[in-house]
């Protein structure tokens, strides 16, 4: 028999994630300390919206692009705010496009908690890279997911790749 080890997610099973205990929010950033932040996992910290990626992917790569100011819908979003969220969401997709080579991707908001909105209070997109193949018995037998590199190894590959994106 073989071991799947995924040892981050010992902090998420028993509590212990400090980030998410000192943070009311994962998407309010500090204004003093607004750039890119490896601890919390933010690629990117622009004037209107941020890039992060999820501490408890999908899949490999799953990215969440959220507003800067704290916003629960889209409605309350200003325009600029609104375009320039749109604009994040598209260039992060052809950051991962480029580097990835994915064949598809899940992009999407989860509004509410019903709709799986973990984080009711901060509206946020996801962007979840897809292979051909990602899905495999791990996920139908024991709804378990395979993330091929640690979250860590992925973020130190990823943060060069938002160093270019623009505000």
């Amino acid at each position: 028999m073989k071991n799947l080890w995924a040892p981050w997610r010992m902090t998420y099973i028993l509590g212990e994630d400090e980030a998410a205990r000192n943070q009311s929010c994962i998407f309010c950033v500090n204004p003093s300390k607004a750039g890119p932040d490896r601890e919390r996992l933010i690629l990117f910290v622009g004037r209107l919206c941020m890039v992060m990626m999820n501490r408890y992917p999908y899949n490999n790569m799953h990215l969440l692009v959220a507003p800067r100011r704290h916003a629960a819908e889209p409605g309350a979003l200003t325009r600029d705010e609104m375009a320039d969220l749109m604009v994040k969401v598209e260039r992060s997709i052809d950051i991962l496009r480029r580097h990835s080579k994915p064949d598809g991707f899940n992009v999407g908001l989860n509004l509410g908690r019903v709709a799986g909105a973990g984080v009711e209070a901060h509206m946020h997109f996801h962007i979840v890279p897809r292979w051909n193949g990602d899905t495999n018995f791990m996920t139908v037998f024991d709804d378990v997911r395979v993330v091929p590199e640690h979250i860590l190894a992925t973020y130190d590959r990823l943060l060069p790749l938002y160093g270019a994106l623009e505000d």
